[in-house]
């Protein structure tokens, strides 16, 4: 009885707004106050949009077997797949794809896209990429001192890998990014670069002369610092990632049937918004830990 109510409730909102946009475009033509006229056409999308929500929803919640309720389910690793008799975790296969497209995409750029590229009078997209190359390099230049060049560029590569891997949930995939392997892997790899420019820049005397100051005592907790680094970077990225991933699959449980349309706008934050703001964290942080080994 219920879903009848909604049904002829949702028809009603639906022929409403549909009928109140043709009458507001109407009005409009024939010289009435244009600022009436679109907030009444406003209005009337909005009631028009709203009903056909409500339709679609009660429609699939009559005819399907999805059920709304507070039901979540989630794994700290990835579910493994038999690839050539191998266990492979699927977090692993994405990111094999990520890197495949990020690789395709490059060698396309540079063989056919860069070569058109004008020193004398640049436009369109090529503004773009010098300005994305250029802030990134200017970024980096206030951490890496004469490294930034060296490291800009994989800097850049980590945030287009990280917004990837976040725009995989569109798709219905995991994200690689939040997977605990994959964030701890990136993690390891900050922490061989933190040492690896640390030597470089002072040698390993002067590498080990740096973590006993102000004081030689605080040489173990230099140590224990250091080698927390990928842990913390790791968990960090995991838990905002993973974090957005379960909110998404609360908000259509929770909705059920009726989940059509919103978790797609709340995807447009959970897969676009704040993969950005966790690339950036992750990257300043990164950039911070190998500054203070080569300061």
């Amino acid at each position: 009885m219920l879903h009848i109510i909604l049904l002829c409730v949702s028809a009603v909102c639906l022929a409403v707004g549909i009928i109140g946009i043709a009458f507001a475009k109407s009005s409009k033509t024939v010289g009435n106050d244009p600022k009436k006229a679109k907030k009444k056409k406003m209005l009337f999308t909005v009631l028009a949009v709203f009903g056909g929500w409500l339709l679609i929803g009660t429609l699939i919640t009559m005819f399907s077997s999805i059920k709304a309720g507070m039901k979540i389910e989630f794994a700290l690793f990835s579910e493994s797949i038999s690839l050539f008799g191998l266990p492979v975790a699927k977090t692993t296969l994405v990111s094999f794809v990520i890197t495949g497209i990020v690789l395709i995409l490059g060698i396309i750029f540079r063989l056919f896209i860069f070569p058109k590229f004008s020193l004398e009078s640049p436009k369109g997209f090529q503004n773009v990429m010098e300005l994305g190359v250029e802030a990134m390099e200017n970024f980096a230049k206030d951490s890496l001192l004469d490294y930034s060049g060296q490291l800009a560029p994989y800097m850049f590569t980590l945030a287009l890998f990280m917004i990837l891997s976040a725009f995989t949930e569109l798709f219905g995939l995991r994200a690689p990014t939040s997977d605990l392997t994959t964030t701890f892997a990136m993690g390891l790899i900050t922490f061989v670069l933190i040492n690896f420019y640390g030597i470089k820049k002072k040698g390993v005397g002067g590498r080990i002369k740096g973590m006993t100051k102000p004081t030689p005592l605080v040489f173990p907790m230099k140590i224990l610092s250091d080698i927390a680094v990928p842990v913390s970077l790791a968990c960090r990225l995991f838990g905002n990632m993973l974090g957005g991933m379960i909110v998404m699959d609360l908000l259509k449980s929770v909705l059920g049937g009726y989940a059509s349309g919103i978790p797609a706008v709340a995807g447009l934050y959970f897969n676009l918004f704040h993969p950005v703001i966790q690339a950036y964290i992750f990257i300043i942080l990164s950039m911070t830990f190998i500054n203070e080994a080569i300061e």
